[in-house]
């Protein structure tokens, strides 16, 4: 349905006006950090736009942070790269573009673990702290002793970054008793989201633990985090394999996986035991220039697409370009290889129905649709025998018209916002024709209705996944029988119908008709529509004009032209049927939902959709 959320631009487009946005914000920042000048408090205060995310939306953005071990490492401490992607961060966390939701760092903090380079780190996140930014950290091999699981005690990545660091974030869950492995929940795209940060090996403790956290959250999606899993495409390491078979597989809620630790970037996906895919992904930078320039990868999450965009930048050589980048800093900007810019097709809806359904809408009476000027209102409740009742109560009836021996048959398959919960399953077939449709009673007030002063005609359609152009096309879902000769109206083809929404051989919805104060045949015209998907079509004169919707949104084939009301020699309408000279021509091959008939125009918010 076409809604007043943002129109989804390209990747690239979004990726441009973010670093655009960036660039004009941060430049001066990323030069003075790398020349080591200390910025006074107010230039910190001052980045960013001022906006939260926004957790309704349903675009936004995961930042990811592998493997920054490079740069706190000993004496070569260098903090600025990821001072400037933590700044970008709260610069581009209310961008409308951006929407960033939340930081996970993929472990590998430090080089060698030590309490120093902790510190240094640690100082550099107090940035996202000040501010109540929500972020994941957890222990790679290199910030505590790597021959220890999860129980190993005390150590300096726990003393800066354990369960006390996080106690009064808003996203902070909770953390497992020996406090690392922890969990955190943002909102976004109006749900809950949860993101498990797992220690670089868990005990049996930990396995316990993450699955008594992913059960507290039977309904929320997971991304797992950890710093190995795995290790190349399509393959995980040894232990990777093992977080495979104890946890992530039997957890279908764990539908993304990220981790570091090897390169280059990676990715694999598997079927888990309900047989939904789960996507498992290597980030790792640290073996590029400037030890990865702690390099950010951006998860753009599209829950109207159903799409995951990833990108990856470098916020610190890209805020640097006001002083002039050599040629290998321009390289690393930004990388673009088919591992660190792709995207991702989830159905978000079909992948979580196995723990979250989303509520089926249900059925709504037939008075509530019987809006001021309904002429004609048709549903398929259940199996037609004979007559279809204009539930108007205006005494518009539709009778069964077989050809051929054809039959008309019944699904509860529906259009998703139809009010009634059925449809009509015709089988149309061209030569030779035969198949079944439906056409109003002799003497039908819609007969001869001319809708003068508007009307607005709305019908629910799905073609099946065998409709045959050579066989199929043309056939109407709903129109006016009598032609264009017998009106008096002789322009264009006058054995033409007055009037037919119909589809084409490229299955695009036309509206062909003639109105009272044209001689020639208007028509609007649609965008081709899929097979095996239900659409809704409305087409809507307010007098003047008609203007054809596809889904709530107005196609680009709208004719300028006035167009009064629809022409009439008094004889019935159609469904699921066309004539050509004032003969049975072509029949629908697909399924109709719910169609209805107002005597004047009505807005998008009044469609049966709504």
């Amino acid at each position: 349905m076409c809604t007043s959320h943002d129109h989804p631009q390209g990747e690239a487009t979004q990726a441009g006006a973010g670093r655009r946005n960036f660039l004009r914000a941060t430049a001066l920042l990323g030069a003075a950090a790398t020349a080591g000048i200390t910025l006074p408090a107010v230039a910190e205060a001052s980045t960013g736009s001022g906006r939260r995310p926004d957790p309704e939306s349903r675009r936004f953005t995961l930042a990811v942070m592998p493997d920054t071990q490079y740069l706190f490492d000993g004496p070569s401490i260098d903090a600025a790269p990821v001072e400037a992607s933590l700044r970008y961060l709260l610069e581009q966390g209310g961008a409308s573009e951006d929407n960033i939701v939340f930081l996970s760092h993929l472990g590998d903090l430090t080089q060698n673990g030590a309490a120093q380079e902790f510190a240094a780190i640690g100082k550099a996140f107090g940035i996202l702290d000040r501010r109540g930014v929500g972020y994941s950290v957890l222990a790679g091999n290199h910030d505590i002793r790597s021959s220890t699981d999860d129980q190993r005690g005390a150590t300096p990545y726990l003393d800066v970054f354990g369960p006390q660091r996080f106690e009064d974030h808003p996203t902070f869950g909770g953390a497992s008793a020996d406090g690392y492995n922890t969990y955190h929940l943002f909102r976004a795209a109006g749900r809950e989201w949860l993101v498990l940060a797992l220690d670089w090996r868990l005990s049996a403790k930990g396995y316990a633990w993450a699955k008594d956290v992913i059960a507290a959250h039977p309904k929320t999606p997971v991304i797992l985090t950890t710093h190995e899993l795995v290790v190349q495409d399509d393959e995980l390491s040894s232990y990777g394999q093992q977080l495979w078979d104890q946890l992530i597989n039997e957890h279908d809620q764990v539908f993304l996986t990220l981790n570091g630790h090897y390169w280059p970037a990676g990715r694999a996906t598997r079927k888990n035991a309900a047989g939904h895919d789960v996507h498992l992904h290597l980030t790792n930078y640290q073996n590029r220039y400037f030890g990865g320039a702690a390099m950010i990868r951006l998860y753009r999450f599209d829950l109207d697409r159903n799409v995951i965009d990833v990108e990856t930048v470098s916020p610190w050589i890209l805020g640097r370009a006001g002083k002039g980048l050599n040629e290998l800093e321009r390289q690393e900007m930004e990388l673009s290889g088919d591992a660190d810019r792709f995207s991702v097709d989830i159905d978000f809806a079909d992948r979580f129905a196995g723990f979250d359904p989303v509520p089926v809408r249900p059925a709504r009476p037939a008075p509530q649709l019987l809006v001021r000027g309904t002429a004609a209102y048709w549903r398929f409740d259940s199996a037609v025998s004979g007559t279809v009742r204009d539930l108007s109560g205006h005494g518009n009836d539709l009778t069964v018209v077989p050809v051929g021996g054809g039959t008309l048959g019944w699904s509860a398959d529906h259009h998703p916002d139809q009010p009634g919960h059925g449809s009509l399953e015709f089988t149309g077939y061209k030569s030779p024709l035969k198949g079944a449709y439906l056409r109003t009673v002799d003497g039908a007030p819609l007969n001869s209705a001319t809708f003068r002063d508007g009307y607005t005609i709305e019908v629910f359609y799905r073609l099946p996944a065998d409709w045959d152009p050579d066989h199929n096309a043309w056939s109407g879902l709903v129109g006016r029988t009598g032609t264009g000769g017998a009106a008096g109206k002789t322009a264009d083809d006058p054995d033409e119908p007055l009037a037919t929404l119909s589809l084409s051989n490229d299955r695009e919805p036309q509206w062909a008709m003639r109105p009272l104060n044209q001689e020639g045949i208007a028509t609007n015209w649609g965008q081709e529509t899929p097979l095996e998907t239900w659409w809704h079509l409305a087409v809507v004169n307010d007098g003047r004009h008609s203007t054809l919707y596809v889904e709530g949104c107005p196609v680009v084939r709208n004719p300028k032209a006035a167009a009064v009301g629809i022409a009439s020699v008094g004889l019935p309408w159609l469904v699921g049927g066309y004539t050509y000279a004032d003969k049975i021509d072509q029949i629908l091959h697909g399924r109709l939902g719910d169609v209805r008939i107002v005597s004047r125009a009505l807005p998008v918010s009044s469609f049966m959709t709504h």
